[in-house]
């Protein structure tokens, strides 16, 4: 981290591909990178993370400047890029590796993504069950280079959802 106040949020949507674009295009969001959270392995690649097998979620980590945006928007941004309603799948992508999951780094970031979660079961937004996880944030590992900022790169600004 660049600067000692930026503060890091971690977030598996889907295709980390559309979901890292969505963050990288955010005010305050400073840093951006794809890679693969939740799992068992150590250091990860690509075609063990598709395997599922290893736990792993596609995840994007974001570093962010806390006098620019907050987390609370970051977590705004999370739930509109993605369908928290659907298990292990977005889209085409089917696997666990694929889940909606948001994981946090502390305590006030853990709070702030269970009272995200309260407000829209109850009001009414998505007509079915939430299935998002909440976990404290693990080990992070950055996917292999051709995958970070994939749909920048290659003149794309979305992925399929």
């Amino acid at each position: 981290m660049a600067n000692k106040k930026w503060q890091i949020a971690t977030f598996g949507a889907g295709c980390f591909w559309g979901v890292e674009e969505t963050f990288r295009k955010l005010k305050g969001v400073k840093e951006s990178m794809v890679g693969y959270c939740g799992g068992m392995l150590d250091n990860p690649t690509y075609e063990d993370v598709c395997s599922g097998i290893t736990g792993h979620a596609e995840s994007v980590q974001v570093t962010f400047d806390p006098n620019e945006t907050t987390y609370e928007q970051l977590l705004e941004a999370f739930w509109h890029c993605h369908n928290p309603m659907s298990l292990n799948r977005q889209g085409p992508d089917v696997g666990t590796q694929y889940r909606s999951v948001i994981f946090y780094h502390n305590a006030e970031q853990k709070s702030a993504a269970e009272k995200s979660k309260q407000v829209l079961e109850k009001n009414g937004k998505y007509p079915n069950k939430i299935v998002t996880q909440i976990v404290p944030a693990v080990t992070f590992y950055r996917a292999e280079e051709y995958h970070q900022q994939y749909l920048s790169k290659r003149g794309s600004g979305a992925c399929h959802y």
